[in-house]
Formats: structure tokens, C-alpha cells, sequence
């Protein structure tokens, strides 16, 4: 036999092999759509094969399969992930699912004590996977009221009416038991620290630098809500994320800058360029945007305070701000700072049916190496969390719509309507993007963002043609279309466009434990 038969009947034999050890291993076969791995650049028609809850197999072959899906005229893409997804339960991450999410994390404000969010989590069981980073907040407020933090939206909420935490520096004591509070955090597997600066602007310089600094250590990032949210001098959104820039720079911290478009506003032609050239020089910086002109937060914000902040934010009236669907009074809004000022309220900042508003927003969704990310809030009715297992999702629940429809809405306006972005442009902002601005720090997420063999089966198919968003300011609790099977972990959870309630594949991403929180 000669060396090239050899070699020819040899490949033989191992494609043989291999496709024996399919038919024997295969739960799952995606056939014949049209794959899109930003990570390799693949965008080809294949087969994807799956088993044991992992991708083993990106192929043009036929393979025998438990089941087998019909791909055919869809996109086979990596499951979206949502480095900011406030508001967790069963219910906002079925909700996601339904959006293409298969990863949602809670990054900018993270979690304290660590241990409750995750306990919590698995007990309830999620949807799609789940993880948080180390409320520095959390930690502060206890500091503050000298007393433990809870992991819950309430808590938070009722210390907004507490002044102190959110403007004054911490005292030698208190800074030694922030410290102690954010390192337990990371000791228990939190992802990263997550600063709400803008929530406490009096914090001081040097509390921001050491506890980046103890990130930095500790070899995980930040995820920054800037100081500032201001068009004018001093105290502005520039020099907000200039500080986090010096910081980043001096400490050596990667610095994640969250939701580049509400923070920047009509400041962000100077902002980008100083991010980019920083990035240039080699500072460890990444950012994320949500393609909406209006953002959403508690309505007794630090940023809502003072003679003039209306001036501030760009001449805001009461008119701005929306309650449940309806633009709110003058008496209202008082009311409201006065007596619940950890309302959430949704905030139209950026006027996108003007030109000036638009191209804004677009150069904040559209950074280079930027991602998509939510900022989803809790759902909320008649004043409460709506109830975590129920579903569907009730048709008088309230949210900001981002909560049900960033991703899909991204994929409607930049790629299908306006042709901004490719589609592997595109998905590589929802999913990839996320992954590798996180693997460094959190081992799990170098198996996400990918269809490779290896990787996870976190799978979203959906039809180019019809991916849409549904939820409106007036109406968020729309689910969104065009996503036709979202796979979690190698499990069907979205299958014909429809939610099967009978699973719970989410899994914790979570740093190693080294000590409980």
C-alpha cells in the first residue's frame, strides 16, 4: 500500500470512528443552519452536534441524534450574554431566554452576601445561567448603619432614604470594614467588584482606588456606574469616566464601564475618543451600551438632587420621568423623592426622534469592542416584584422595556432595518464580545460565547428576517420574537418560539470558593 493510500484509507477509518461514536453519543443535532461563530469568524451553513450538554461536533456531515432540528433559513448563533441584568429570578430569566439570552449576570450592582444570591438562585432554579459580582454598595450601606447587608432589592431601596452612605467619605473604620465586607465577597466566588459610583457620589477618591485596587489583586474587574451623569463643569459625565480611566490605569484593574450611552449623553464625542486612546496606551478598559434613549433608576438618585440638577442632565422637567406607563407631574415627582425615593422610574434622556439624540446613542451602541448589555430591572405590579414562578408573564407587569427586548431590538434596528453592523458584527457584541471581555477573570466564560467543539451548548436560533422586539414604554411586558429554540446547557428551553416552563438548565457562573461570605 503506498503512503498517500495509507494516509487516505487511515482518514477513512478515524471519519468512521467518528461518526460511530456520534450516533452513540449525540443527544442533539442542529441541522443545516446557517452558523455564525464570531470567535473563528465560521458564518456557513453546518450541522451542530451535541451531547452531554456540550457542543462536540460544528460539521457539513450528517449525524445520528436523539433529536434532531430542522435549522434550515435560521441563524445558529452562540447564546447571548447579558453582562448586566439587574432584578433576577426564574421570571426575568425566562423572560431573557425569550430575547436569546442564555447568560445573564448581575455585574454592576453584584450581590452582597454572595452566598445568599447564589443559595437563592438554587433553590428557585433558573431558566438560563446565572453570577454576580461583589456589591460594593451593599457593603458601604452596612458600614454606614453599622449593620449587615441583605441581597435583596428592598433593602437597597429603603436605604435611598439614608443621605449619608450616598455623600459622605468613609471614616478609617468604616473603610477597613468596606474592605473586609468586598474581600469576603470575592472570597465566595463574586465576579468582580460592582460600583454603583453614581448612587454614592461623596464617596471619596481614595476609597474608588483601594477597592479597585483590592480587585486588581484579587485579578478581577470592576463594572463602574460613573460618579457623575452631567453636561456641565465640575462634577461632569467626562470627568466621571476620566476617573475611572486614571484608576484603571494606576491600579492595573480591568475598568468595565456600564452603560456608556446614559452616562455620556450628548458629552460622548469626547468620551469615546479618551476611552479609545486609553485603550491605545494599553489600560485595561471595555464598555457596554443598550440601544435606548432612556434609562431607568431610583427617582430619589443622588443625580436627581441638588439646586441644579435639572441643569445638570440637560434641563430635565418632570415630564421626563414615567411611573408605570405614564409621564409624571411636578407634584408627583416631588412626592415621590419625598416619600419612596427608591422608586424606579424610567427617564427619557436622549431625544431619539432628533438627529443630534440619535447619532449619540448610535456612538455609544456602536464602540468598537463595545457590547450590548440590558440593564434590565425587576418586573414589577401594583408596586411589587411580580412573583418569581409565575408564567406567562402578566400582561400589566412593568419594566423598563429593555428588560424584555434590548437584544432583539439591536438585532431589528442596527442590523436588519438600518444595516449599521453585519450580523457576525452583531453577534459578536451579544455574545463572544461578553465572553472574552470576561474569561480572563472567570474561567466558565471561555466555554461561552462559541460554537466550537468544547464550548457549552448555550444555542439561540432565530430568523434574521423576523427577530423583533415587542416591548414598548407603554406596554414592556412583550416578549420578543424571531428567537425559535434557545438551548441552555445542551437543553431545549425555547422551542417553536415557546418557553417550556419543565425545565430550569440555568447554572451558576461563579468564581472558586474560598471562604463563605
Amino acid at each position: 500500500m503506498t503512503y498517500r493510500l495509507k494516509n487516505v484509507f487511515t482518514a477513512g477509518i478515524l471519519w468512521c470512528l467518528s461518526a460511530i461514536c456520534f450516533a452513540q453519543q449525540a443527544d442533539i443535532m442542529l441541522r443545516g443552519g446557517r452558523v455564525i461563530d464570531p470567535a473563528s469568524h465560521l458564518d456557513a451553513v453546518r450541522n451542530v452536534v451535541i451531547a452531554n450538554g456540550k457542543i462536540i461536533a460544528v460539521t457539513e456531515q450528517d449525524v445520528d441524534a436523539k433529536q434532531v432540528i430542522d435549522a434550515r433559513g435560521l441563524v445558529v448563533s452562540p447564546g447571548f450574554i447579558d453582562m448586566h441584568a439587574h432584578g433576577q429570578s426564574l421570571l426575568s430569566g425566562r423572560v431573557k431566554a425569550l430575547d436569546g439570552i442564555t447568560t445573564a449576570l448581575e455585574l454592576e450592582s453584584g450581590a452582597l452576601p454572595v452566598d445568599d444570591f447564589y443559595a437563592k438562585a438554587e433553590l428557585q432554579g433558573r431558566a438560563i445561567n446565572y453570577g454576580a459580582s461583589v456589591n460594593w454598595a451593599n457593603a458601604r450601606i452596612a458600614a454606614f448603619v453599622q449593620n449587615l447587608p441583605e441581597d435583596s432589592t428592598e433593602w437597597f431601596e429603603a436605604s435611598m432614604g439614608n443621605i449619608a452612605w450616598q455623600s459622605k467619605p468613609a471614616n478609617k473604620d468604616q473603610m477597613n470594614a468596606i474592605l473586609n465586607s468586598v474581600q469576603k465577597g470575592l472570597d465566595a466566588g463574586g465576579l468582580g467588584v460592582g460600583f454603583l459610583l453614581g448612587y454614592a457620589p461623596g464617596t471619596g477618591f481614595k476609597e474608588y482606588y483601594q477597592v479597585s485596587r483590592l480587585a486588581a489583586k484579587a485579578g478581577v474587574p470592576t463594572f463602574t456606574h460613573a460618579r457623575y451623569l452631567s453636561m456641565t463643569e465640575p462634577g461632569s459625565s467626562f470627568q466621571a469616566i476620566a476617573e475611572i480611566i486614571s484608576v484603571a490605569a494606576s491600579t492595573g484593574v480591568h475598568a468595565h464601564i456600564v452603560h456608556l450611552n446614559s452616562i455620556s449623553l450628548s458629552d460622548i464625542p469626547l468620551i469615546s475618543p479618551m476611552i479609545k486612546q486609553a485603550q491605545q496606551r494599553g489600560v485595561a478598559l471595555s464598555t457596554e451600551a443598550y440601544p435606548y434613549g432612556a434609562g431607568s433608576t431610583s427617582v430619589g438618585a443622588a443625580l436627581f438632587r441638588g439646586p441644579r440638577w435639572r441643569e445638570k442632565v440637560g434641563g430635565l422637567s418632570a415630564h421626563n420621568f414615567e411611573l408605570n406607563g405614564k409621564r409624571l407631574t411636578e407634584e408627583q415627582l416631588s412626592q415621590l423623592q419625598n416619600d419612596a425615593p427608591g422608586t424606579e422610574v424610567v427617564i427619557h434622556l436622549l431625544d431619539t426622534s432628533q438627529a443630534a439624540g440619535q447619532r449619540h446613542l448610535d456612538e455609544a451602541v456602536l464602540f468598537d469592542k463595545g457590547v450590548i448589555a440590558s440593564d434590565s430591572m425587576a418586573w414589577m405590579r401594583d408596586g411589587k416584584s411580580v412573583e418569581p414562578t409565575l408564567w406567562p408573564l402578566p400582561g400589566d407587569a412593568y419594566s423598563h422595556p429593555r428588560s424584555a427586548g434590548a437584544f432583539a431590538r439591536f438585532l431589528r434596528i442596527y442590523v436588519r432595518e438600518r444595516q449599521l453592523v453585519s450580523l457576525l458584527q452583531a453577534i459578536e457584541k451579544l455574545s463572544y464580545g461578553p465572553a472574552r471581555i470576561l474569561e480572563k477573570s472567570i474561567p466558565q466564560m471561555r466555554n461561552k460565547g462559541r460554537i466550537q467543539v468544547g464550548a457549552d451548548a448555550d444555542i439561540v436560533l432565530f430568523n434574521p428576517a423576523t427577530v423583533s422586539d415587542k416591548a414598548t414604554f407603554s406596554k414592556p411586558a412583550q416578549t420578543s420574537v424571531g428567537f425559535e429554540y434557545v438551548l441552555v446547557n445542551g437543553v431545549v428551553l425555547v422551542k417553536g418560539g415557546e418557553l417550556n416552563t419543565n425545565v430550569k438548565p440555568g447554572q451558576p457562573i461563579r468564581n472558586p470558593i474560598k471562604h463563605s461570605s
